[in-house]
Parts: structure tokens; C-alpha cells; sequence
């Protein structure tokens, strides 16, 4: 069974990400000089019984090896400290990289039948050839792991200590932790707060995105305006419907998964009352006429980085007066909060410029209990009533990206041109909020767009995406049009 079979060609070239995967894979070794890191990729995920989820890499490892889509699950980057009097040494080097995957189980060998990774059941992958082709890294097969982990290990001077991202696979993080208390690592505090600081750094070295990740998220951004445009068209014969969310959900869904790997988060369709709950998933309400919707939703493209996007629409394709004074004034937040963002700047400043505004909109709607400067104020803080959480976070492979960092790497870092980010006030009025009019209860209002911060101030990645209330309308006209539109025969 293992014989007579052709060659097939897999037409494997270099990925685009390939060119920035050396800078990279640099930064971390100088920081970590003696040390072995080890990236895992993690492992799939079971759903139920014996069905696993998609495969999605852990995030240090995709930013490490420029692998997307479903690369490589078991597979694991190891970065090797280089002998002070070696060759590489002399280069100027700190490690050498090599990526430790599986081969490729094809015809000819007996697992392309028996195995979970066997061709015969998932189809044609990439072997370890391929793998150094796509990404320009060394590859070894993954039995020799072991064998590379454990060598010239120990707490002595000019000996190698190990540093893994533990949460990526626990079996990998297992067997490290053995071969640390067989080599005299065995204080666990202190492997563990050096694992951290491997996490810290690498969350903290993609705050600022290279040219190849901020063309992805441009993608990104994109691909997920065109699943708004097939949410809008479906609309018209959402509404009224049971589980009408859903149906919006579905069409984005859909276009993320024909135009992107996946969707970047779980997608959110929140209509009426739904909305003012900030991570509505469950998408299972009906939709009526004359509501807002509010949608907040991304695609991950196929190099793993994400678009996010909410817009808030009114159902019936018209904002009323009411709709639309509440809007503008969350339109108004986040231009404050543009307004703001200037390179040197932190996330406070982003985020206070958006309280601001957020107060004194509702003091204008006679909601405020205080003055606006008493509301501001650290003892005051009453309309976080009303938008209590975060309104900017870091963007990229993740959807809140580099949450790995430190607080003061995260929240008191200067904004830098390169920095991706999103800003995204909100006003949300819960059902059974005894202390507004009855008229705010259950409104839900959220507008977030992706930002670019360059040399001359922030732009908007996701600028044409329209959230100006006209627009909103026309944008909302143009889509049903299409949704509504007899299909012609081919």
C-alpha cells in the first residue's frame, strides 16, 4: 500500500513574513542570552469526544516563525544559545533557530492510514523541506525535541537555563519543567518567573508593528467591511425573525471564512436591549424594527492578525432623533479620544479625553447626578455607570493584543509610531436602570475603529467603514438594495 505512487508537487514558496521573522527571532535572543527558549505551537483542542476544534497557533509562535492559518500543530520553535567561540558567535549572533515538526506522513509511509496526522485522513501538508522554504528556519523532526531540551542544561555559570511560553502546550511545558528538576532548576517560583518574563517580552515586542503586519491588519480591516456590507444586505429579512442575530452573524461568518482563516473573535449581533451587554455572543434574539443594532466583529486573516469593528445601525435603516443624539454623542467620545492620540501620548490620555466627553454629554441629558468635574473626579466616577470599561487596546495577532505585558509596558507606554490600536466608547443603558428616563433603557451604543499611529499623528485604519450617522443611513439603503434584489439566472 506504501507503493506505487507519484510525486506531488506542493508548490510551497517563501511566506511574505519571512523577510521579518530574522529581525525578530534577533530581538528576542539578545534579550535572552543564555538562556533556550522554547515557542510551542500548541496542540488541537478537543470540542467533544473525539472532534477537535480548528487549529489556531499560539500567538509567540505564529509572531516567531511568520506561520498563519492551521501551521503546525505539535510543532515547536526552539532557539539555541550559540557557544561564545562559535562561528555564529563571531557574527554577532546570541541563538540559532530550528523548528521541530512532525514529518510529513504521505503515501509512503504506514501513518498515511493510521494516524491523526496521516495525509489519508487530513489531507497534504508541508514537510519539513517545505517548512524551511516557507519560513527560512532550520527544520529537524520533532523526535529529536527532547534530545535538543535537555542538552548542556544547568544552574551553573556558562550553563544553559530554559525559558518556555508555558501556557502554549502542556506537554511541552511538562517535559521542560522534568528536565529543569533533573538539572537542578527545581525551584518552580523561579522557573515560573522566568517563563513570564519570556511571555512579557514577547507581547511587549509586537506592540509596534512592522510594515508586513500593519499591511495585514489593512487587510484585515477590509475583508471585515465586506462582511458588514453581507450583514446589511441580510438585515431586511432578519428582522422579526427568530434568532435574527444569528442570521446576521452567519453572513459574516461566512465571508470571514471565505475571504479570511476565521473570524477574529466570537462575533457579536446584540439587538435592542441585547446591546448593552458588551460581550454578547449567544446572538440568539430576534431583531425588531425600529431598534438599534449594535455588531462588533473582525476577521483574522489567513497570517492570523484581526480586524475590530463595531457599528451601531437602527434597524429599520432611519435613526430617530432620540437614536441619534445618543449616537452622535459616542461619535463625538471617540473623535475626542482621535483627537487625543498624538505620538508620546499613553492610553490615559486616549482614555480620559473619552470620559470627558462621555460626561459631559450626559450632564447635557440631565443623567449625571454631579457636575461633570466632580463625575471626573477619582472619588466620583459616577458615569461609569454607563461605560465602565476600557475604550482603546492594542490590535493585531491577537484582537487585544500584547495583554502578556506589563502594566506599565501596556497602560504608561508612550503610543509610538507603528502602534496598531483601536478606540471604541460606548454608552449602554441596561433594561432595569431605574436611574435614567424610561426612554434610555435598553440601548446599547458602541463605535470602535482601528488606528494607526505614524510619525504625523494617528490614522484611521478603518476610515472606510462609515459610522457618520448619514452615512450610516445611506450605507444601510445601499445594502438592503442589494439584499433585496432578484438573484438572475447565470
Amino acid at each position: 500500500m506504501t507503493e506505487g505512487w507519484g510525486e506531488v508537487d506542493p508548490g510551497i514558496g517563501p511566506l511574505e513574513s519571512s523577510r521579518y521573522v530574522p529581525a525578530r527571532l534577533e530581538a528576542l535572543g539578545r534579550r535572552f542570552p543564555d538562556s533556550r527558549i522554547v515557542l510551542p505551537a500548541g496542540r488541537p483542542k478537543a470540542r467533544n469526544n473525539d472532534c477537535d476544534y480548528a487549529f489556531r497557533a499560539d500567538t509567540s509562535f505564529a509572531y516567531y516563525t511568520g506561520l498563519g492559518e492551521d501551521y503546525e500543530a505539535g510543532a515547536v520553535l526552539v532557539l539555541d544559545p550559540v557557544a561564545p567561540d562559535s562561528p555564529e558567535a563571531r557574527e554577532g549572533k546570541t541563538h540559532t533557530a530550528t523548528l521541530y515538526l512532525r514529518p510529513r506522513a504521505d503515501q509512503s509511509t504506514e501513518d498515511y492510514y493510521r494516524s491523526g496526522y496521516g495525509e489519508y485522513w487530513v489531507g497534504a501538508r508541508p514537510g519539513l523541506s517545505e517548512f524551511t522554504t516557507m519560513t527560512g528556519l532550520d527544520t529537524r523532526d520533532i523526535s529529536q525535541l527532547d534530545d535538543a531540551l535537555s542538552k548542556d542544561v544547568g544552574p551553573e555559570a556558562g550553563a544553559v537555563q530554559l525559558r518556555v511560553i508555558r501556557e502554549a502546550d502542556a506537554a511541552v511545558t511538562g517535559e521542560v519543567e522534568r528536565i529543569r528538576e533533573q538539572n537542578g532548576w527545581d525551584d518552580p517560583d523561579r522557573n515560573r518567573a522566568a517563563d513570564d518574563r519570556l511571555h512579557e517580552f514577547a507581547a511587549e515586542a509586537r506592540m509596534v508593528k512592522d510594515e508586513y503586519e500593519v499591511g495585514e491588519i489593512r487587510k484585515a480591516v477590509a475583508v471585515t467591511r465586506r462582511g458588514f456590507d453581507r450583514m446589511l444586505a441580510a438585515l431586511p429579512r432578519a428582522l422579526d425573525r427568530p434568532r435574527g442575530e444569528r442570521i446576521l452573524e452567519g453572513a459574516f461568518n461566512a465571508n470571514a471564512r471565505e475571504e479570511g482563516n476565521d473570524e477574529g473573535y466570537g462575533t457579536i449581533v446584540a439587538s435592542g436591549p441585547h446591546a448593552a451587554t458588551l460581550h454578547w455572543e449567544r446572538n440568539t434574539g430576534s431583531i425588531g424594527s425600529g431598534e438599534l443594532l449594535l455588531i462588533d466583529a473582525g476577521v483574522e486573516v489567513n497570517s492570523l492578525y484581526t480586524a475590530d469593528i463595531t457599528r451601531t445601525f437602527p434597524t429599520n435603516g432611519r435613526f430617530t432623533p432620540f437614536q441619534r443624539r445618543l449616537y452622535e454623542a459616542v461619535l463625538k467620545a471617540q473623535q475626542a479620544g482621535f483627537d487625543a492620540a498624538r505620538p508620546g501620548v499613553t492610553y490615559h490620555h486616549i482614555h480620559d479625553a473619552v470620559m470627558r466627553s462621555i460626561a459631559e454629554s450626559l450632564h447635557e441629558f440631565g443623567i449625571l447626578p454631579v457636575s461633570v468635574e466632580e463625575s471626573l473626579s477619582p472619588e466620583g466616577q459616577q458615569h461609569r455607570r454607563w461605560l465602565a470599561c476600557g475604550v482603546a487596546h492594542h490590535l493585531g495577532l491577537d484582537v487585544h493584543d500584547c495583554a502578556q505585558a506589563r502594566f506599565e509596558s501596556y497602560q504608561e507606554r508612550p503610543i509610538t509610531p507603528g502602534i496598531t490600536f483601536t478606540i471604541e466608547p460606548g454608552l449602554y443603558f441596561k433594561e432595569n436602570d431605574l436611574l435614567v428616563p424610561p426612554e434610555y433603557r435598553g440601548i446599547g451604543i458602541r463605535i470602535e475603529d482601528d488606528v494607526l499611529m505614524t510619525e504625523d499623528g494617528p490614522e484611521w485604519i478603518s476610515r472606510d467603514i462609515p459610522k457618520r450617522p448619514d452615512d450610516v443611513e445611506a450605507w444601510m439603503a445601499a445594502q438592503a438594495s442589494i439584499g433585496e434584489a432578484p438573484r438572475k439566472d447565470k
